[in-house]
Parts: C-alpha cells; structure tokens; sequence
C-alpha cells in the first residue's frame, strides 16, 4: 500500500510543477490567448497520476489486488501510457506557445499513451473483477 501512496505522491509533485511551468512558462513567453495543452498538465497528472493511486491504495487495503498477477501489468501499461501522454501534452503545449503547430503528428503520438491507459485501466477493472469475488 504505501508504494501507491508513493507513486500517488510523486504524481502530486508532478502536477504542481506542470501548474507552475504552465503559468510561468506562458508568462515569460508573453503568451495572451491562455488556451493550450499546457493549461491541462496539471490536471491529468493529479486525476490520473495522485487521485487514481490513492485509489489504488484504496483497493489495496480492501481487496489486496498487488496479490493479482496481473497487477505489474497494470502498473507498467498505466505508468507508461499517463507519463507519455503528459509528455506528448507538453510538448504539444509548448509547441503552441511558440507558435508552432504540430499537426496530426503530435495527435497520433498522443494516441499511443492513450492506447496504454486504456489497457492499463481495463486490467485494472480486471484486478477489481477477480478480487472482489
């Protein structure tokens, strides 16, 4: 349980810092019209990252879900999908901020993290599925 409180925790310090390099960032760019990836950074990283974790711990408490095989699954497909969407994220963040657009390159790469979360929180449905029997 406290390894998902820990990972809960590094995904808070993570989305403070994308709400602070979002303001920053825009601020020392001169960036007026606010409407960019960026603004979302922090967001994910606290819903997906923090509050999605301490649910796990949640679990983890009630119905002892680490016991499930297909928990390091889990973990490694949820990990890799949120991290590379949020990269993908500020990137494409920057990218407007700049002024350059990245077309439908950008949105295809951010399909792939997307495709990981989704498998990660189908295992995850899964886990809760066999556990809870």
């Amino acid at each position: 349980m406290k390894k998902y409180i820990n990972i809960a925790f590094i995904y808070g310090i993570l989305g403070i810092c994308g709400g602070v390099f979002y303001r920053e960032f825009t601020k020392f760019m001169d960036f007026v019209d606010m409407r960019t990836q960026l603004a979302f950074l922090h967001v994910h990283l606290f819903v997906f990252g923090m509050i999605m974790f301490l649910l796990v711990a949640v679990f983890e408490k009630l119905l002892n879900i680490s016991e499930s095989k297909k928990m390091k699954s889990f973990m490694i497909f949820y990990n890799l999908g949120l991290c590379w969407s949020v990269a993908v994220m500020a990137v494409r963040g920057v990218m407007q901020v700049v002024g350059f657009d990245g077309g439908a390159a950008v949105s295809g790469i951010a399909g792939i993290g997307h495709i990981l979360i989704t498998v990660g929180l189908v295992l995850f449905f899964l886990i809760l599925k066999e556990k809870s029997k």
